[in-house]
């Protein structure tokens, strides 16, 4: 090997040692900051500013967890209201896997999948001939939606006060109390969260 080899091949040495230790240095920076102080720092700050919502916005029973106020729930009983048809796999609700049908309005399996659900409405109220609210036949884009209109709420009320053998107007009364407004005043429409009614209800039951 002649001088001017060995030179070069040193000078190329120490040149690809000085570009691989900053690249390293600046790989271990970023991951310790990234991956390890700023998950840190913003978790700190959502558990002190927004406790409630950094753990799910969990509704606690007597201690223990019975749903979110984030995730819609499945009910049949006729004591509840019922909510919005959920399209999410494997099972419904499932907040690990939001999603809607991706059916278009012409898709004949929509159009049988509403119809059926318009029977068990109507099956489960048969003198209810109010028209049937669209929310309670169709699922929502995330297919976990914790809401009902107002409307769907409205149409479920008296088959609901039926079945707890109560007074329509405590019932609405307790709708009324649980209605959430638009937000900011002006954006969306009024709506209900049926997990929200449906505990209230019960409590209401559960007295003495």
């Amino acid at each position: 090997m002649t001088v001017s080899t060995t030179v070069a091949a040193t000078s190329h040495a120490t040149t690809s040692e000085g570009l691989l230790r900053p690249a390293i240095t600046l790989f271990v920076v970023l991951s310790v900051v990234t991956g390890l102080a700023y998950p840190l720092l913003t978790t700190g700050v959502a558990q002190v500013a927004f406790p409630d919502a950094a753990n799910g916005s969990l509704i606690l029973r007597e201690g223990q967890p019975v749903g979110s106020r984030l995730i819609g729930q499945a009910f049949s009983d006729p004591k509840h209201f019922w909510s919005r048809p959920s399209a999410t796999t494997p099972m419904a609700y499932n907040a690990a896997n939001s999603m809607g049908t991706q059916a278009g309005p012409l898709n004949p399996a929509l159009v049988e999948a509403v119809k059926g659900r318009v029977d068990a409405l109507r099956a489960a109220d048969p003198g209810n001939t109010a028209p049937v609210p669209v929310d309670l036949v169709t699922t929502s884009a995330s297919g976990f939606d914790p809401h009902i209109s107002r409307a769907a709420a409205d149409y479920q009320l008296a088959r609901v006060a039926k079945a707890r053998g109560l007074p329509e107007e405590q019932v609405r009364a307790i709708v009324d109390q649980h209605t959430e407004g638009a937000w900011l005043g002006f954006i969306g429409e009024p709506r209900v969260n049926v997990l929200m009614l449906n505990l209230a209800l019960d409590a209401l039951a559960a007295k003495p």
